[in-house]
């Protein structure tokens, strides 16, 4: 079982501890995520978006779309895309956007088999407690030629950067979250959650042993975020 200080989760990451960690980041989510990138969230969405493909009309998943900001972005294709996380606190704190959502977990997703064109899933997948069991789950309901997109944090792949990235930026990463995250202690855990994430080609083979095929990826911002892409 996971444990929680305050409103902190742990590596073990027991579901219903991150989702109560996240229903605390909710409220400022969005802005703390632009302060801490330096506004790269905005790209990294739009890079999403471009490798996902999409087509007016086509059905698409947003796994983790938090409070529906990345769900908007994919929107912009014509494509119907839905929010779909397991913080319903992110989700209430989203309901502005007037976008649909569904609360679910990863592992145990609400939806029929193949029923989605597209998924995607950002900066969540490694807050899941089964990682290879939510992409088993994506592929499940993704359709048969589906493309599947992951943005998540990654290894920087020049080894100065990759120093000043895990022994600086995340060091200094729960600090800086004090000044405006409505929930600084779960930046800790973030930062914890992001040095134990594994590296681009490890991820690309559990993807692989998931039921994708073609699996690639790309580096962004020199691999401390990365776009892994497949197909069902």
């Amino acid at each position: 079982m996971a444990k929680t200080h305050g409103s902190r989760a742990f590596l073990d990451k027991e579901p219903r501890e991150v989702a109560s960690m996240f229903d605390g980041v909710a409220a400022r989510y969005d802005l703390t995520n632009t302060v801490l990138t330096f506004g790269l969230d905005r790209e990294w969405r739009r890079a999403t978006r471009s490798a996902l493909d999409l087509e007016p009309g086509e059905r698409v998943l947003d796994l983790a779309a938090g409070t529906g900001v990345s769900t908007v972005e994919l929107g912009r294709s014509g494509a119907w895309v839905v929010a779909t996380d397991f913080s319903k606190g992110m989700l209430h704190a989203g309901e502005f956007r007037k976008v649909p959502m569904v609360a679910g977990d990863a592992m145990s997703l609400p939806f029929a088999d193949a029923v989605f064109d597209a998924a995607t899933i950002s900066f969540g997948l490694r807050n899941v407690a089964d990682t290879d069991a939510a992409l088993r789950e994506i592929a499940r309901v993704t359709k048969p030629g589906g493309r599947l997109v992951i943005c998540e944090f990654s290894t920087p792949v020049h080894e100065p950067l990759s120093t000043i990235y895990m022994e600086v930026v995340m060091r200094a990463l729960p600090g800086v979250a004090r000044l405006v995250s409505s929930n600084p202690d779960a930046y800790v855990y973030l930062a914890e959650s992001i040095r134990a994430w594994p590296a681009q080609e490890d991820l690309a083979q559990r993807i692989e042993a998931a039921g994708w095929r073609d699996v690639r990826w790309r580096n962004l911002a020199g691999g401390i975020t990365v776009l892994h892409h497949a197909v069902r």
